[in-house]
């Protein structure tokens, strides 16, 4: 599954450095948390991802404060 553009769209009122709503992986079927019950944004109801990228906090910062690059 191609999510490549996920990683850099606009911040969702519910994302934090910590959790994200909707998966930010620009791979999620390499990801160790792929389909995992009460963790996986595909696998939850409420379609929260518990265990974003690595990279994400550095790109929550960026997005929040204006400072990414489009892709």
């Amino acid at each position: 599954m191609d999510n490549k553009k996920a990683f850099h769209a606009p911040l969702h009122p519910l994302d934090t450095e910590e959790q994200t709503q909707g998966c930010r992986h620009t791979n999620p079927d390499i990801c160790a948390k792929y389909y995992m019950p009460k963790v996986c944004a595909f696998a939850r109801v409420d379609k929260m991802c518990l265990a974003p990228p690595v990279s994400w906090p550095k790109q929550f910062q960026k997005l929040k404060h204006g400072k990414a690059k489009s892709k």
